[in-house]
């Protein structure tokens, strides 16, 4: 099964969201077929078969989600991000803004959901492949 420094090694060559359909197919083929991004603290739950779970601890000091997502302007950011635009500390910081308490990456599904404080799901996307 893969490792907390293998996903951390995958990790450090995103330096933007233009990186990460690149991210998604090294970690896919470490053996990960999904995981959990939390934007309050940055911690990250990487799952694989068997039950298999590696977790990535808390990143960063603790950002307060916006009780109401505003998906529009949420929308408007993450295709900045994607454009490489921003970094991801500008990311996150602005997810929490707008709204977003987690996004679920799925490798079998290929996609992307974000989901708000109430556990709604707020967008769902393809990744490119």
């Amino acid at each position: 099964m893969f490792s907390v420094e293998q996903i951390k090694e995958a990790h450090s060559k995103v330096k933007s969201g233009a990186d990460f359909p690149a991210y998604i197919k090294e970690i896919k083929s470490l053996g990960v077929t999904h995981y959990e991004t939390y934007v309050a603290d940055g911690h990250i739950d990487y799952h694989g078969g068997s039950g298999y779970t590696a977790k990535v601890p808390a990143k960063y000091d603790a950002l307060v989600i916006a009780d109401t997502a505003s998906k529009e302007e949420f929308i408007e950011e993450l295709k900045a991000h994607q454009q490489g635009k921003t970094d991801f500390l500008t990311f996150i910081t602005r997810c929490a803004k707008f709204g977003i308490e987690k996004w679920s990456i799925s490798m079998d599904k290929m996609t992307c959901t974000y989901f708000n404080k109430a556990g709604n799901v707020i967008l769902v996307e393809a990744i490119p492949q």
